[in-house]
């Protein structure tokens, strides 16, 4: 009988370091997400790839603190929709969230940090 081979002491592979371009590519690819799937994709980009490079931390980071902000923004303008301010409360949210994630993208993508203007700051 052959004895079974023990587990490695480790099972998980440590984090290791993003290269620069993976980090512009994924900082670009989760602020363009943002557009579409509101703060979803920072929040996972934030929990999976906080460890993976100072880069990639500041912008999932200023990219959730941004999307946070604009669904409490979302929230109380779908509240005063009530009242006909409401609507644009909504418009303005939508427009300010494609601009500026688009202008974070851009950012990113060429290697530069980047801070949302108009955002709470809830991590950092």
């Amino acid at each position: 009988m052959s004895a079974a081979t023990p587990p490695p002491a480790t099972p998980y592979k440590d984090s290791t370091q993003l290269s620069p371009a993976d980090e512009k590519l994924w900082a670009t690819l989760i602020h363009i997400g943002g557009i579409i799937f509101s703060f979803l994709p920072s929040l996972i980009g934030y929990i999976v790839l906080k460890d993976r490079g100072p880069f990639i931390r500041a912008h999932t980071a200023t990219a959730l603190n941004f999307q946070i902000t604009l669904a409490i923004a979302g929230f109380i303008g779908g509240i005063l929709t009530i009242v006909v301010i409401g609507f644009f409360i909504l418009a303005a949210v939508w427009i300010v969230n494609i601009v500026f994630s688009i202008m974070a993208a851009i950012a990113a993508n060429k290697g530069e940090w980047y801070s949302y203007p108009l955002t709470i700051k809830f991590l950092s």
